[in-house]
């Protein structure tokens, strides 16, 4: 029995979920998958947009500047990484050059700090790789770059030192409100009370609402193939470069991430399968092709890795947050699609005032607004290094290469609050296995570290949950767990 449950470990849900942690009352996440940020939120463009693109007066318009002025404080108080890079929508039509002056009046509408249009010389002056066609650019600086898996995963781990439950690997089967006024949820691991619920469950909200209200909705997923880059072309652009948007998104845009790679992506694709998030080679080939129209020179042979995202697109193309009428106590958040990422802290602050108003809530004395993010041994000093070394020798062990993680990296993943149980929990933590090599040879080595702490035999250590095992059977049995051995080179860092 809980005062609101929230229903999805997204990163809408998670911002929901720490902002109700101010509160004095009890709340819990239910999650259908075994780690928090499954969906949605872990495949998307990490980007942080001004909000010059929504129409003005939607939510989508609203949420996404006040989200984009909260990621500062944000940032700061949750420990991860965030830069203001700037954005730049390109045109390459001298026919097409009204349009920038219609995104800008509707960023100046919408309240977006520091526009500018830039003329064609201005443009390639601030990215000379921009297309040669380039006729004029519109310039938001308030635009940023963040990691879409630390921003996730912190606000959870935030909302759950702060106190609140959360229930993985627990999918919700029905809902039902009682004679007891009181709303029932059947999962697949039990029943589940709330007097208040909040459905963040995205591509599958409209499941979720359609369950307890007769006014039905529909979520269509939306495929987004991407490409990465490696991090020695992450510079081939500095701003995130969109071209001029159509009705089916903000197109195929090219930016660096915060972590130093070049990102390429999305395409648009309407499908049917909730789960569908497979890349092809057509969609592939289309978001290359759209990008090197507007980017010069595009590095596309340096690709690490392709992904696919599915956003969670409703026909009015709108933010859906509110009591929903025929069903009181149960608040949606739906078609929470682009600038879902951008607005999550809004909308965690949105429906955060809905309850407090609704049920006349306190703010707790002892709430804590920070959290301390895992060491980043990338970019410490010689002596910083060595003194992390001499207070644990597990940050003299490196794992992943490619990304330069240390043993002790992972250790804190694993062990800290909500902390991995899975390779890619691990990777989303750490980025340990998001290099040029792309796990091919830290996994082994993460999977022994998992299997020694968690006690989680090698046969049911998963990639991401789930039936994802890695190893299915052992196929010799020897004197030890494994044919190989943490046990490494430990000592002093000798040179930078």
């Amino acid at each position: 029995m809980y005062d609101v449950i929230v229903i999805g470990a997204g990163v809408t849900g998670s911002a929901v979920a720490r902002e109700l942690s101010r509160y004095d009352i009890s709340t819990c996440v239910l999650e259908k998958c075994e780690d928090v940020c499954e969906g949605t939120s872990k495949a998307n463009s990490a980007i942080v947009h001004a909000g010059f693109d929504a129409a003005e007066g939607t939510l989508m318009a609203k949420l996404n500047v006040r989200g984009n002025e909260m990621m500062d404080e944000l940032s700061r108080d949750l420990d991860i990484p965030f830069k203001r890079n700037g954005s730049m929508v390109v045109c390459i039509h001298k026919e097409a050059l009204d349009g920038l002056k219609e995104l800008y009046d509707r960023g100046i509408k919408n309240g977006v700090k520091g526009l500018k249009i830039l003329s064609r010389e201005e443009a390639l002056k601030m990215e000379p790789n921009l297309s040669e066609n380039v006729q004029g650019a519109l310039y938001a600086p308030t635009g940023g770059i963040i990691c879409p898996f630390e921003l996730n995963i912190a606000m959870a781990e935030n909302a759950f030192e702060n106190g609140v439950d959360f229930k993985f690997n627990t999918e919700v089967k029905d809902i039902k409100k009682g004679e007891d006024d009181l709303w029932h949820l059947q999962t697949n691991s039990g029943e589940y009370t709330a007097r208040y619920v909040v459905n963040a469950a995205g591509v599958y909200a409209d499941m979720i609402h359609n369950m307890v209200s007769a006014d039905k909705i529909k979520i269509t997923p939306r495929r987004g193939d991407y490409c990465l880059l490696d991090k020695q072309v992450g510079g081939h652009v500095s701003h995130t470069i969109f071209p001029q948007p159509t009705n089916l998104g903000k197109g195929v845009l090219v930016s660096p991430t915060v972590h130093g790679n070049l990102i390429v992506g999305p395409t648009a694709i309407d499908i049917d399968d909730k789960e569908g998030t497979n890349t092809t080679a057509e969609g592939i080939d289309d978001l290359i092709s759209k990008a090197g129209n507007h980017i010069r020179n595009l590095p596309i042979r340096n690709v690490i890795t392709s992904f696919a995202g599915l956003r969670a697109h409703e026909e009015h193309h709108d933010f859906i947050i509110g009591e929903i009428a025929d069903a009181p106590c149960f608040i949606d958040c739906a078609g929470i699609e682009s600038p879902g990422l951008s607005a999550s802290p809004a909308i965690g602050e949105m429906v955060g005032n809905i309850l407090k108003e609704k049920m006349n809530l306190k703010e707790k004395e002892n709430f804590k607004a920070t959290r301390k993010g895992i060491v980043r041994t990338e970019g410490l000093s010689v002596a910083q290094m060595n003194d992390l070394i001499k207070k644990n020798p597990a940050y003299g062990n490196i794992i992943c290469r490619c990304e330069m993680i240390t043993e002790g990296e992972i250790l804190d993943a694993i062990h800290r609050p909500l902390g991995a149980k899975s390779l890619d929990g691990v990777k989303r933590r750490t980025r340990a296995g998001m290099g040029r090599c792309q796990a091919g040879f830290c996994s082994p080595r993460t999977m022994e570290i998992i299997n020694r702490e968690l006690g989680i035999p090698y046969e049911k250590i998963t990639k991401s949950g789930g039936e994802s095992v890695i190893v299915p059977t052992r196929t010799k049995e020897g004197s030890g767990n494994s044919a190989t051995s943490l046990e490494g080179t430990r000592g002093e860092v000798t040179g930078a």
